[in-house]
């Protein structure tokens, strides 16, 4: 029996989560943070306990954070007789079925205690303190704050770099592991001892083991493995999810990640990248699955409070109905959905969206056949993005303007395909053409795609576009999807798609997505070509390359891609550190503006200078004179895993 389908704008009742995570235009929300934080969740559930203990409550809201507490916490055993507010224009709405009334009539409530749900709030009290009703007592969230030493700013709690969290894809149990691997980065900015704080949940959401983990103090690796975690804990089998919290840091609020997903036998390897720390109200870029295949979307609780049934779900990319799930989801804990349970007349090439309501950090899914599997993840489909008129207008500036580069992997062994992926709510189609480069930047094939529509995008076969081109002729490059306005459309520049790679001999595959940029222009568009260090335009490069742990090899794609002409040739960098922070090793290259680099990390350093660098070594990809495009991955006789780098 098919699972009940319901309208879309049905998802947007109660049970999508009512917080601001991130905002395009602001950023990160850091009391959102500071709510979900499962430390600061456990002081916040205790401070609730305290508070409905002491009668009737008076909330002073000042900077209007009770819904999104609310939305996070269940506040109902708290006996709130009022709501005050300190904005005028604030009074008079309504929060938590409570019309706001202003703080000057404080005094006048009948309430024994007062809650102030602001975090630094001396200064809010002292300001307060002559309206309090006689006798109350006043309990502020400061009561719930993190620790001292779990703080990079003390000054300010709420200050971004307090934040520093992310969430992890984390199993290990029958024959599979899980590899986390990142590098201090923040020492570069004088963090001088950063740690990390790290809670393991379990699949049912419970705490399995905390603990910290020390950094290098130069820019090292970090390596958190599942095999030693579970030696060090004494742990059964787990499949969950593992919590970060960067502390002592400095100049960075994100942590980013890569993950290898493997398993003791053959056909299990995969890996990712760090799980984007806002969650969103949906997601895209789900690939349904073949007739062969099983395709499941792992869903992980970022919140201490359930997720209801109903309230997540997916729908068929085009459809205007979702399947929902009707199953709860305790905190912090993980369940697979079985995409073909929920909308099994999808099938490959068609996509999936994920209603998400805000509840879970990007998800992960895996699809596996008979004897193989592979782990990807989705994206976040932007619902605050409309089509840009200015794109059209300035196409004679921007030259091929956004463009979403990926590699062609050797193709003596592995075959590309591509699948386009709407990635805003807005987007009806996709007006975008894919171009073929041979490695040395010559352009080798233009295929205009016309207006792609949203539920019907074509899957792209690189074989088919290169038909003509013997394998020992063309034997690697990259491809590049582009906007083509020749037959008119509208563009919002955030186009993306799936990167599918199949092995001829193994049937092993891998996947990856991204979404399109500026490149290499020294003319700017809104905030592009993007800067991970400043105003645009970007135009340098600084790469994070984890490398493989025995049996593996590292491969690596580098694509110079350039909206317009730039400089002729790359002067490329590769710095080889060992997990000390050491630099053991350098070795350059050049890359030609629009071509392409396929490289193996046991061919670009020689085996003294691998064996120097010893186990849990990085490399880091530098180049001052343009910005580059990268993918890694490991690789072997039979398996491989391919996703793009992170900027470190």
């Amino acid at each position: 029996m098919k699972p009940p389908r319901r309208p879309a704008d049905e998802h947007h009742d109660w049970r999508e989560l009512r917080v601001e995570t991130f905002n395009s235009r602001t950023g990160g929300n850091a009391f959102y943070k500071a709510a979900s934080h499962p430390l600061g969740a456990e002081r916040i559930a205790s401070l609730v306990r305290r508070l409905s203990g002491t009668g009737r409550v008076a909330v002073y809201d000042p900077e209007g954070r009770v819904d999104e507490l609310s939305a996070l916490h269940d506040l109902r055993p708290i006996d709130i007789c009022g709501i005050f507010a300190q904005k005028v224009e604030d009074v008079g709405k309504t929060r938590l079925g409570h019309r706001l009334q202003p703080v000057t009539e404080l005094h006048t409530s009948p309430a024994r205690s007062v809650f102030v749900a602001a975090f630094d709030a001396d200064r809010l009290v002292r300001h307060a303190r002559p309206l309090l009703p006689a006798g109350a007592i006043v309990v502020t969230l400061d009561e719930a704050r993190l620790p001292d030493e779990l703080l990079s700013d003390r000054t300010r709690y709420l200050a971004a770099i307090n934040f520093a969290t992310n969430f992890a894809f984390f199993r290990d149990g029958d024959g599979a592991h899980t590899r986390l691997v990142s590098s201090n980065y923040w020492a570069r900015y004088g963090a001088a001892s950063p740690s990390l704080w790290c809670r393991l949940f379990g699949e049912d959401g419970n705490p399995l083991a905390t603990w910290r983990e020390t950094l290098p103090a130069d820019e090292g690796t970090i390596v958190i493995d599942s095999r030693d975690v579970r030696d060090r804990f004494r742990l059964g089998p787990f499949t969950g999810q593992l919590f970060v919290h960067a502390v002592g840091i400095a100049g960075h609020d994100l942590v980013k990640y890569t993950i290898d997903v493997w398993s003791d036998a053959p056909g299990h390897l995969s890996c990712t990248h760090d799980a984007n720390a806002w969650p969103s109200n949906r997601y895209a870029g789900l690939p349904a699955p073949a007739d062969d295949q099983t395709v499941r979307l792992w869903i992980q609780n970022s919140h201490p409070r359930p997720i209801p049934a109903g309230a997540i779900g997916l729908a068929r990319m085009g459809s205007e109905t979702f399947a929902p799930l009707d199953q709860e989801i305790p905190p912090y804990a993980t369940v697979a959905i079985d995409t073909r349970h929920l909308v099994p007349e999808a099938v490959w090439p068609a996509q999936l969206e994920v209603r998400a309501g805000r509840h879970a950090a990007r998800p992960r899914y895996e699809v596996t056949t008979e004897e193989r599997s592979w782990l990807s993840h989705v994206n976040v489909e932007r619902e605050d993005l409309s089509p840009d008129p200015a794109i059209l207008r300035s196409a004679a500036l921007l030259g091929k303007g956004f463009v979403l580069p990926a590699p062609i992997l050797p193709r003596e062994r592995w075959r590309t395909v591509a699948l386009p992926t709407p990635m805003a709510v807005s987007q009806r189609e996709l007006p975008i053409a894919v171009l073929v480069y041979g490695p040395d930047g010559t352009e080798l094939v233009r295929r205009p795609l016309g207006g792609v529509p949203r539920g019907d995008c074509p899957l792209i076969d690189v074989e088919a576009l290169l038909a003509k081109a013997p394998l020992t002729e063309v034997p690697v490059g990259h491809l590049e999807l582009v906007y083509d306005f020749a037959d008119g459309g509208e563009a919002d520049g955030w186009l993306h798609a799936n990167f599918r790679y199949l092995d001829r001999t193994s049937g092993h595959a891998a996947e990856t997505s991204f979404g399109s940029h500026i490149f290499n222009m020294a003319l700017t568009f809104g905030d592009e070509p993007q800067s991970y260090s400043g105003p645009p335009p970007g135009l340098s490069t600084r790469l994070f390359v984890r490398l493989g742990h025995a049996p593996y090899d590292t491969m690596l794609h580098l694509i110079y891609p350039a909206s317009r002409p730039w400089r002729p040739h790359s002067q490329t960098r590769l710095t080889l550190v060992a997990r000390s922070g050491r630099v053991v090793s350098e070795t350059t290259l050049e890359i030609p503006c629009s071509g392409s680099r396929f490289l193996r990390y046991s061919e670009l350093f020689d085996e003294p200078a691998r064996r120097q660098a010893g186990d849990d070594a990085h490399l880091v990809v530098r180049d001052e004179t343009c910005r580059l495009f990268g993918y890694h991955g490991l690789v072997s006789r039979d398996e491989f895993s391919l996703d793009h780098m992170f900027g470190a």
